[in-house]
């Protein structure tokens, strides 16, 4: 059974963590996301960190909304 997850502030730490849970396969279910920014520049820095590099997943952005490996 997923555990529900709302993220507030989707800064490194935030994103990391989204990212983790992404890769792992975590039976987590994010159901919010809280920052300032919009889905658009939230979707581009998910998907390309400098750091770790481009996620191997697909980011998309609609609206209000961030969609993952939809």
């Amino acid at each position: 059974m997923a555990i529900n997850v709302a993220i507030n502030g989707f800064g490194r730490i935030g994103r990391l963590l989204y990212r983790a849970a992404i890769e792992t396969k975590a039976d987590i279910n994010f159901v919010a996301v809280n920052d300032l920014t919009d889905a658009k520049t939230l979707a581009h820095l998910l998907q390309n960190d400098t750091v770790h590099g481009r996620a191997p997943f697909t980011v998309e952005a609609k609206e209000d909304a961030l969609i993952v490996n939809g």
